[in-house]
C-alpha cells in the first residue's frame, strides 16, 4: 500500500477523563466500531481543538481510505467524505490520485478483508500498520480503476440503497415471475 499512499497515519485518544477535550467539541472524531464498510458523513463523538493541539490526533482529509486495525472490527474499511480525527486503531491511508484512485482502494481491501484479517494476532486478531502497509494491491490503470470502483459504486447503492435498490429488486423479480409464468403456461390446448 505504500506506494499508492502519499501518506499513511494513525490517530490517538484523547484522555476521556479530561473534560477539556470533549466538552462542546466540534471537531469529528472516528472509532473503529464506526468503520463498517461504507463512507463516513459523521462521527458519534466531538473532540475539541484543544485535544488536538495537545494530543497526537489530528486532522485527515476526506475521501482517505481508513481500515480498523484491532478488536471486532479489524480488516473492516470506510472512506471519510468529511475531515476528521480518528482513533489510535484507524489505519488512514492518504491515496496518491496519480497512483490510485482511492474508491477502487477501498473495494479492493473491502474484497480481500478475509485474507486482510487472517494476518491479525493474537485473541482478537489485531492488526497493526505494518501489515496494512505491505499488504499487496492489484493495481490496473488508472482508468480502469476508476471504471471497476464506478460500477461497484452503483452495485453497492443499488444494493444497499431503499429507494432504489428496492423498486429494482422488485421490478427484477416481476421479470423473473412473468418469465417462468409465460414458460409455465406455454403448452398445447386440447382440441
Amino acid at each position: 500500500m505504500t506506494e499508492i499512499c502519499s501518506k499513511i497515519s494513525s490517530g490517538a485518544t484523547p484522555l476521556t477523563t479530561k473534560a477539556s477535550f470533549y466538552q462542546g467539541g466540534t471537531i469529528p472524531w472516528l472509532r473503529t466500531q464506526e468503520v463498517v464498510w461504507r463512507d463516513i458523513y459523521e462521527t458519534e463523538i466531538k473532540i475539541t481543538e484543544k485535544a488536538v493541539k495537545e494530543t497526537a490526533a489530528k486532522w485527515i482529509p476526506e475521501n482517505c481510505v481508513i481500515v480498523a486495525i484491532s478488536g471486532a472490527t479489524a480488516g473492516r474499511a470506510g472512506v471519510n467524505k468529511i475531515r476528521l480525527t480518528t482513533n489510535q486503531h484507524c489505519c488512514n491511508m492518504e491515496v496518491d490520485p496519480t497512483q490510485a484512485n482511492y474508491r477502487y482502494v477501498f473495494h479492493w481491501i473491502t474484497a480481500n478483508y478475509e485474507r486482510l484479517k487472517a494476518l491479525g494476532r493474537g485473541a482478537r486478531s489485531d492488526l497493526n500498520m505494518g501489515m496494512i502497509k505491505s499488504f499487496p494491491i492489484a493495481v490496473p490503470s488508472l482508468e480502469d480503476q476508476r471504471r471497476i470502483a464506478d460500477l461497484l459504486d452503483k452495485f453497492d447503492a443499488l444494493v444497499n440503497d431503499l429507494s432504489s435498490g428496492l423498486p429494482a429488486e422488485l421490478n427484477a423479480r416481476r421479470k423473473q415471475y412473468e418469465h417462468y409464468r409465460d414458460r409455465l403456461l406455454t403448452f398445447q390446448e386440447a382440441v
